[in-house]
């Protein structure tokens, strides 16, 4: 008996000091308590003193709602009538707390074996000779000390199933030490219940720190480092524009959602961290700068069919068709008719010149050829200087007039291009022309 005794000290001794100990309750289930009992038989021819043994070890687990199940051994020394008797006991048993505080009393009840013993020549721990069957009840109290340490007292009342053994009243005190969650970070917060167990934290956030102190715990806080707002998740938004800084892209700068918190100046859409012409609306795809146009004419040159002539949006940059102008010219009308051997213009020549100007107003980017032509009379060399200077003398008011000598062309035909009967006097009148049609004067480019 007394080397068992020994073992299960040593026993007792090495796992109390590798556990930690916690109060009992869901978080930290497991409980082991270690403490002397003492033993008070009952009945008629017994002696009524007390008896002092030890150890008297337990091994319990919380269920919840108060509840725990467990298994409890004890060894002592009982005297009895001059008689010196072995006692242990071993025991399945039911605890209720009756409160959930520092100081916890509770009810227990079980069932189990005590054995009273004359020597320990007997094989077994229980051999059925010297052990009953018992039915026990009693209660304790549990005095906590810290979460993790209580000392223990306890009294229960076994009742005997065979006659040769005793009624009896056991009393308990020891230490008792819980565990089960742990706390790996020491913060006082079991790690069953710590949603930061690895890093040590304040009771208030569940064991998780608040760096930055803004009352937000890291686990929470999306700038755990930077003291914030609840309504930015801890960040803090230094610009004031409602864009949190960790996800402001211009945290100095107060700007837009839309534009993650920067800037538009210029409001084409492109914030100013992007925007290569910030100042200046321009198109995203070309970075926030608008598109070159070269000929001014809102159509850019990436989609100018014309880029180095103004035109229409309408005709892809170039200019429209210039329709009136071609009508004017295909009128067989707007002849411009010169006497024999003249380059002179009359009144009712300036008056065709006049609405072929104002046309060419109309239609800026049409340029034309005056094309002279003369009569079969006098020499091909004379009649050629003649229709030169009868085109020039038709650009000359034109460009008087205002449109730029660029856009007229001038070219002499001679008497290469004659029109009608050159034998007759109106066959040669018409050939003494530049007239503005189709088929001859003047053409657009």
């Amino acid at each position: 008996m007394k080397t068992y005794k020994s073992f299960l000290l040593s026993f007792i001794a090495i796992f109390a000091l590798n556990v930690p100990f916690y109060a009992q309750n869901s978080q930290n289930p497991w409980a082991i308590a270690v403490g002397v009992d003492l033993i008070n038989l009952q009945g008629d021819n017994t002696d009524s003193g007390l008896n002092f043994g030890a150890p008297a070890l337990s091994l319990s687990r919380y269920l919840g709602a108060g509840f725990s199940i467990g298994a409890q051994y004890a060894l002592n020394n009982v005297k009895n009538n001059n008689q010196n008797l072995d006692y242990s006991s071993l025991d399945g048993v039911v605890k209720y707390n009756l409160a959930d505080e520092n100081i916890i009393p509770y009810l227990f009840a079980g069932y189990g074996l005590a054995r009273f013993s004359e020597n320990n020549q007997k094989d077994g721990l229980f051999p059925s000779t010297e052990t009953s069957p018992n039915i026990l009840g009693g209660i304790g109290v549990n005095f906590f000390l810290d979460n993790n340490f209580a000392i223990n007292v306890s009294t229960s009342y076994r009742g005997k199933r065979e006659q040769h053994t005793f009624n009896h009243l056991q009393h308990v005190v020891g230490l008792s030490y819980n565990f089960g969650a742990g706390d790996a970070d020491k913060d006082g917060v079991p790690d069953q219940k710590d949603e930061c167990p690895d890093v040590p934290g304040l009771k208030e956030f569940n064991g998780c720190p608040d760096t930055d102190g803004d009352g937000i715990p890291d686990n929470k806080d999306r700038c755990p480092e930077e003291a914030g707002s609840e309504a930015f998740q801890g960040c803090p938004d230094s610009d004031g524009d409602g864009v949190p800084d960790i996800d402001d892209q211009c945290p100095n700068q107060a700007g837009s959602a839309a534009m993650m918190g920067c800037p538009d100046t210029d409001g084409d859409g492109v914030a100013d961290n992007i925007d290569r012409c910030p100042t200046t609306a321009g198109d995203p795809a070309n970075g926030g700068c608008p598109w070159a146009d070269t000929d001014g004419d809102g159509v850019p040159d990436k989609d100018d069919n014309c880029p180095d002539v103004a035109g229409s949006p309408e005709n892809s940059g170039c200019p429209s068709e210039p329709t009136d102008l071609i009508n004017f010219i295909n009128n067989e009308a707007n002849i411009i008719l010169f006497t024999a051997s003249s380059s002179n213009l009359d009144a009712s020549d300036l008056a065709i010149l006049d609405t072929l100007k104002t046309l060419l107003d109309q239609y800026e980017a049409a340029h034309i050829v005056i094309e002279g032509h003369a009569s079969s009379d006098g020499s091909a060399s004379f009649n050629q200087k003649l229709s030169e200077q009868r085109a020039s003398s038709v650009k000359a008011y034109l460009v008087g007039k205002g449109i730029d000598s660029n856009r007229i062309e001038t070219i002499g035909f001679g008497e290469t291009k004659l029109k009608g009967d050159n034998n007759t006097a109106k066959g040669r009148a018409i050939s003494r022309r530049a007239n503005i049609n189709r088929r001859a004067s003047i053409s657009v480019n």
